[in-house]
């Protein structure tokens, strides 16, 4: 493991939680400028931040970003990180990505919606097909750790790969966590494995479940504390996380 792998994801036996692997700012999703959140987090004791906001094909700020990020860096002793959480948006893994990545470190892959052949449906077209038995709660199993797989892979090409919220999908849709065997986990621990996937244990989305951590740490699966913190105030705070 290299030295900046140990500084974002800390020892594989205890989440080191002065590190935060996911926070978004005004930028996309959040409400705070990055100066704010740094801030926020340098008053909550963190060693290590990773700016994580959501992007896509439409992104025209990256730069911006990036410049913010680094004046950010001049003015605090935390290691920052700029990475961009993007969609898989088709069976194969193809990936929703920003035109330029190249300023980034990192890439949070993320899978909001379910891939299928016949398109990309939201949790609830998911649980209307589940209701009308047009697809099984095992086929929606297979079809989200198949596509997060091979979306790992894809991101991994380019730069560091995170999984953010991994399968949050199957609470969203209704699902009990059950659907996901421990064969299906042993898949995406392996590609973790080998693509160098940093597995984010989501504050904010409860997510993954603590069965599915502890089987990710059997395999060996780098895990890292992600707030997706909204908000500057949620920075580096951990309820959920403590409990994991």
């Amino acid at each position: 493991m290299s030295a900046e792998r140990e500084t974002v994801v800390g020892v594989m036996d205890a989440l080191d939680l002065t590190v935060d692997a996911h926070v978004h700012t005004g930028f996309a999703a959040g409400r705070d400028a990055v100066g704010v959140v740094t801030s926020a987090a340098d008053a909550a004791g963190l060693t290590a931040l990773t700016f994580a906001d959501q992007a896509g094909p439409d992104t025209a700020w990256l730069s911006v970003y990036a410049d913010s990020v680094r004046r950010a860096q001049r003015r605090t002793e935390m290691r920052l990180r700029l990475a961009a959480e993007v969609e898989v948006v088709r069976p194969d893994g193809w990936l929703a990505l920003p035109p330029d990545p190249s300023s980034l470190d990192a890439f949070s892959v993320a899978v909001s919606a379910l891939p299928l052949p016949t398109g990309l449906f939201g949790p609830r077209e998911v649980r209307a097909m589940l209701s009308a038995g047009t697809i099984t709660a095992g086929q929606v199993a297979e079809s989200l750790v198949t596509a997060v797989i091979r979306g790992l892979e894809r991101a991994s090409r380019y730069a560091p790969a995170q999984l953010a919220r991994p399968l949050c999908l199957i609470a969203q849709v209704g699902l009990d966590e059950a659907v996901l065997t421990p064969d299906l986990i042993a898949a995406l621990a392996a590609t973790c494995r080998e693509t160098g996937t940093v597995v984010e244990i989501s504050e904010a989305w409860r997510s993954p479940s603590p069965r599915v951590v502890a089987l990710l740490r059997a395999a060996e699966v780098a895990l890292a504390p992600a707030s997706d913190a909204r908000y500057a105030a949620e920075v580096g705070r951990w309820q959920y996380l403590r409990r994991v």
